[in-house]
């Protein structure tokens, strides 16, 4: 099994209705994470080799669309949140990695709600852009299996 960088990868078994595991999303993500799916605010910071950065609400909602569960948020001293998914006891974040070496406290953290994050409308335009990538590739990807 390859290893993964994301918070949670060793235990991220769960299955969408697809059949596909987060650490298959992660890889599906992988291709489809652009400075245009970045938070604005952190677009100067994103590279290829920093995909998951400022990627990270976008991409728990949208795990959250596939797997159910809640999305929680790390608060972070800049007063934002960084968020992550539990679907019932199997919490993972696939963005985590875009911390490096800094160890985050995934204990106690408050539930997110995507009506308070998608009220930013550049924000909900973002998860809109990469839930359309991720569904295009998902249909080239059965396609091309077929």
């Amino acid at each position: 099994m390859q290893n993964y960088r994301f918070y949670g990868w060793e235990n991220a078994d769960i299955t969408d209705k697809n059949g596909l595991t987060p650490r298959d999303y992660y890889d599906l993500l992988t291709d489809i994470w652009t400075v245009e799916t970045c938070a604005p605010r952190l677009r100067g910071g994103w590279s290829s080799e920093n995909r998951t950065w400022g990627q990270c609400s976008i991409t728990a909602f949208l795990m959250q669309d596939l797997f159910g569960g809640k999305v929680y948020g790390i608060p972070r001293s800049d007063g934002n949140f960084h968020c992550f998914n539990d679907v019932d006891g199997c919490v993972f974040d696939l963005t985590s990695e875009q911390f490096k070496d800094e160890i985050l406290d995934y204990s106690g953290c408050p539930e997110q709600f995507r009506d308070v994050h998608f009220s930013k409308e550049e924000k909900r335009l973002r998860y809109e852009l990469l839930k359309e990538r991720l569904l295009r590739k998902l249909s080239s990807d059965r396609g091309s299996r077929s």
